[in-house]
């Protein structure tokens, strides 16, 4: 059977944003810019991006009771995201994170998981028949790492591309390993990953080797503007990015996975997958918001002329 679309399994957050000049030192009080609030959360933000370029997407996931979680729904409805298997928890509170943004554009981030730390294995495997009807799954471990085994069995089961982008980072059973096709880690992330120092690019080529031998299939290495390294057993390559004025970064991973994952979907070669990524996250890095600020696929392709 031919299929065609994604499945988002993830998070889905209401972010908080504060702009200042830069960021407070411990202890230290500083006036704030401004104040704004945004859908966001991983899974939310990579399912946006990948509906806004195009791509027949489903999301899973949990929100809570309350006026976030409408928000966040409403946005993702409005975007054209299929939430038949989005779940609400009356007990719990929607995810919520707390974002500082410099004059840079550089952020620091805090998250309140709230129901998106509810999400349990038997949410996932309940929505089992929604595995048959796409190609590629992604997820992200701002749930728990129950359900994102579970995730990756159904994935594995039904012949899926399994895509996982592992941030936060944390401790990652082999098993789970082994049953990843794409491994999408920034430095910092492959840095606690791998247990070894990535200040170079010769050292992320280290440490991504390190994960290749537990049983990933490729990693790509986000590096910001350093653009990006793709590693697997028979090849390196450097995925250099063109360099964009940056307002706000929060996102910009997020519009990266999404884009790689459409890009997979329409069976892009890996090296065009990798440039259809570099553009939607530059682009999305020019604007305030994580969802907000994720671009149409008309928008790149003009970007490309």
């Amino acid at each position: 059977m031919d299929r065609k679309g994604i499945l988002v399994v993830g998070s889905a957050n209401m972010d908080l944003v504060v702009n200042v000049e830069q960021f407070p030192r411990p202890g230290e009080t500083l006036m704030g810019k401004s104040f704004k609030m945004f859908p966001g959360g991983k899974g939310a933000n990579q399912a946006v991006a990948c509906a806004k370029l195009g791509c027949p997407t489903y999301f899973i996931g949990k929100v809570g009771n309350d006026d976030f979680g409408k928000r966040l729904t409403n946005n993702m409805k409005e975007t054209g995201i299929y939430l038949n298997n989005l779940l609400v928890d009356p007990s719990e509170t929607t995810g919520t994170a707390l974002i500082t943004v410099d004059n840079k554009g550089e952020n620091e981030i805090i998250v309140i998981s709230g129901s998106n730390m509810k999400v349990a294995a038997e949410d996932i495997s309940q929505f089992k028949e929604v595995f048959q009807k796409v190609n590629i799954v992604l997820t992200q471990l701002e749930i728990p790492l129950e359900a994102v085994m579970e995730t990756s069995k159904l994935a594995r089961k039904n012949d899926c591309i399994f895509i996982l982008n592992p941030a936060p980072a944390q401790t990652i059973p082999d098993s789970l390993f082994s049953s990843v096709d794409f491994f999408t880690p920034n430095e910092i992330e492959l840095a606690e990953l791998s247990c070894q120092s990535c200040d170079t690019i010769k050292d992320i080529e280290k440490a991504a080797k390190k994960i290749i031998d537990k049983g990933v299939k490729n990693i790509i290495v986000t590096m910001g503007d350093k653009g990006a390294l793709f590693v697997n057993r028979e090849t390196v390559n450097h995925f250099p990015v063109t360099a964009v004025e940056a307002v706000d970064t929060t996102g910009a991973g997020d519009a990266f996975n999404g884009a790689l994952a459409c890009a997979l979907n329409m069976n892009k070669e890996i090296a065009e997958a990798i440039d259809f990524a570099h553009s939607v996250a530059s682009v999305s890095v020019t604007r305030m918001g994580a969802q907000s600020s994720m671009p149409g696929l008309r928008e790149i392709m003009k970007e490309s002329i």
